[in-house]
């Protein structure tokens, strides 16, 4: 039903603990709610213990039991999220870590409705203050002692960095959230925490989000950054640290500054969409597969040498203790000792997967960014100046933002200077290249390992981003910035190899769903530039007949699609007959009995465009008795948009049914003088 758009990616939730996996442990083990009810009771009720390290166990033991969404409901009717506010507030920095911890689980587990309930039982006004108070705390001269003793484990920053997940997720559920964050000023507090990137990443990471998260679509917001706060950002993204987590800070930031795009100096604008393609570019330069396998021996080798430098301490060890004749000591020497292996000294076992994690994340979110540049509102005819690949964008103007209160261009769009920016920096190559299968022998590596096992989806996620950046290129992009005709046939054989080189396709929705969309775009964009396209009738009708069972609404919406285009080329071809009459009885068929009208509509707008013209279409039509078909199914199909419309579909669903209805009935009438014509 007309060209498709594609969808801004909003951020997924975060889960501090992995995929909230524990929730499906608890459904498996038979979970009820009610019978959470006495965990969730005993728990709750230790959270109000004069002992502060009772308070952190009970802390500890609800971040856990968030996990597990059978837990969830016991848990509201318990009012978890009002006890547990008060201890972000909490006299020990232990509680208050922990605490926050429970609260960033249940936000990340939880989804949209307990992120709002969160916001409706005034979860904000404890998370402010404390994110108040940990930037006052900033500073090591205003510690108390006690502050100052428990550094290393509560630090002021650890409990920041929890506090500002919590405000992530929530922020990314819920609109109401993100006006307290307007209203209260949080952003300087947590432009404060960015600041501290070169000596936090961690903290500065979690900033990174909330702020792309907090910056989408808040004009009011936009007039809150003034030209130190955009310094900030600036400082953030032209960090020359290379390692991992840095390239997805400076991914993250690009992102916020993106959003921020309105309030860019015209003087910047050019410099900035460089600086931030650069970022792009560079993150999906980086080979995400054999980044994984390299990462994943140097665990293998770290591990390995920690283990024989332990071994050889036990032993030398146990060697002294045998000398020792004061046998009641052993105990003793042992918990010492034990203090001192190196292994305890080393990172966490974790930190070449969280580095590696880190890099998918990245070029995950650069896909994202560059497909929300895409959706940008509509091109403006205000000049820009111009832009190109050169080493001005390692520059990036050092007085980039000093005239924040100036003159300012109409917002940045994707202009034909943004056009071949994007050319320049070989966006479009670079997306082109990760919409291949992730490397095989990365997967297997992963696959192997219990804790790399969840990076294969990590790695497929980013596959199907790339896939879906393609659509908005392909759709957005002149056929010329694309490498021209030629190239776009290579990427049509690139799609249909991907595609066909997996029996069960079909079963992996998300790939299905992005490749038909990106197939979708580029045989519109071919049969709209007369490119001969490459599909056979086979492969069209396997993708098809494939597609359309698919229980995702999109898939089938693409499919029905993707035979309307390529079945209106075919019908101006001569020796077409068959191919045509297969493709009429399908969409056919999908017009009349698949359940959502939205997909009915899109199979009936498709057979308007196959039946339109040619007479290799008009012999088809009469052949399966087309003209009949849609006589008897035109007052079926204008009852259920009369009795299911309003309840199940959007208006703007709706105002396009309208329009397949009318058009159905000039279809319709038009059907009736060519089968009178061929059949007298």
């Amino acid at each position: 039903m007309g060209k498709s758009r594609t969808k801004r990616f909003k951020r997924p939730q975060f889960s501090p603990t992995g995929d909230c996996q524990a929730e499906a442990v608890g459904a498996a083990n038979g979970i009820e709610g009610e019978e959470d009810d006495g965990p969730a009771a005993e728990l709750l009720e230790k959270l109000q213990h004069p002992s502060a390290e009772v308070r952190e166990c009970a802390c500890a033991g609800l971040a856990r039991l968030v996990q597990q969404r059978p837990a969830l409901p016991g848990l509201a009717r318990r009012d978890a999220v009002r006890r547990l506010g008060p201890l972000l507030l909490d006299p020990s920095l232990a509680v208050r870590e922990t605490a926050a911890g429970a609260l960033r689980n249940l936000s990340a587990c939880g989804g949209f409705e307990v992120c709002d309930d969160m916001v409706t039982k005034d979860i904000m006004t404890p998370l402010v203050a404390l994110l108040k108070e940990c930037s006052a705390g900033l500073d090591s001269n205003e510690m108390s002692p006690q502050e100052k003793k428990d550094q290393n484990r509560n630090s002021v920053e650890n409990i920041a960095n929890e506090a500002m997940n919590v405000l992530w997720n929530i922020c990314e559920c819920s609109g109401r959230a993100v006006s307290i964050f307007n209203k209260e000023g949080c952003l300087e507090i947590v432009l404060k925490y960015l600041s501290r990137f070169p000596t936090n990443v961690d903290l500065a990471i979690s900033v990174a989000y909330c702020l792309q998260t907090v910056t989408e679509d808040n004009p009011e917001l936009l007039k809150s950054f003034s030209a130190p706060a955009l310094h900030v950002l600036e400082s953030a993204m032209l960090s020359p640290v290379s390692s991992m987590e840095y390239i997805l800070l400076k991914t993250l930031v690009a992102g916020t500054i993106w959003n921020l795009k309105d309030i860019i100096p015209s003087k910047s604008q050019a410099e900035i969409i460089n600086a931030i393609l650069k970022i792009l570019s560079d993150v999906l330069d980086v080979d995400a597969g054999e980044t994984v396998i390299r990462m994943h021996e140097a665990e293998r080798q770290r591990l390995e040498a920690a283990a024989e430098t332990e071994d050889a301490l036990e032993s030398t060890s146990r060697g002294s203790l045998m000398e020792d004749d004061e046998m009641e000591e052993i105990p003793h020497k042992r918990k010492v000792r034990r203090k001192t292996f190196i292994s305890d000294l080393l990172p966490p076992t974790d930190k070449e997967l969280r580095e590696t994690i880190a890099l998918l994340t990245a070029q995950q979110t650069a896909l994202e960014i560059v497909v929300n540049m895409c959706c940008s509102e509509d091109p403006s005819d205000d000049e820009w100046e111009e832009l190109s690949s050169s080493d001005e964008s390692d520059a990036f103007m050092e007085n980039s933002f000093s005239e924040c209160g100036g003159q300012l261009l109409s917002p940045l769009c994707l202009s034909h200077e943004v056009h071949t920016a994007f050319t320049n920096y070989l966006i479009p190559k670079k997306i082109f290249e990760k919409t291949a299968f992730p490397n095989s022998t990365a997967v297997d590596i992963c696959f192997r390992s219990p804790t790399w096992k969840s990076l294969v989806r990590k790695m497929n996620t980013i596959q199907c981003r790339a896939l879906v950046c393609l659509q908005s290129l392909v759709s957005l992009l002149d056929v010329d910035h694309l490498g021209g005709p030629a190239a776009l046939q290579t990427l049509a054989q690139h799609l249909s190899q991907l595609l066909f080189s997996q029996p069960d396709f079909a079963k992996d929705v998300d790939f299905l769903e992005a490749i038909s969309s990106a197939l979708r775009a580029l045989l519109q964009t071919m049969a709209s530039k007369n490119i001969s396209q490459c599909m056979t009738p086979n492969q069209l009708m396997t993708l098809c007949t494939a597609g359309i069972h698919s229980s995702n609404t999109g898939v089938r919406v693409n499919v029905v699609s993707i035979l309307g285009i390529t079945g209106s080329v075919l019908a101006k071809e001569d020796g077409t007959l068959e191919t045509l009459k297969t493709i009429g009885c399908f969409l056919l068929e999908v017009a009349t009995k698949d359940p959502s009208l939205v997909v009915a509509g899109e199979a009936l707008d498709a057979l308007f465009d196959v039946f339109a013209d040619g007479k290799e279409a008009e012999r088809a039509s009469v052949q399966i008795k087309l003209l009949s078909a849609l006589k008897e199914f035109q007052p079926v199909f204008k009852m259920k948009i009369r009795k299911e419309g309003r309840g199940k579909y959007s208006p703007d669903q709706l105002c396009v049914l309208d329009n397949v209805k009318m058009n159905l009935r000039r279809f319709v009438a038009y059907q009736e003088t060519v089968e009178k014509r061929l059949t007298t």
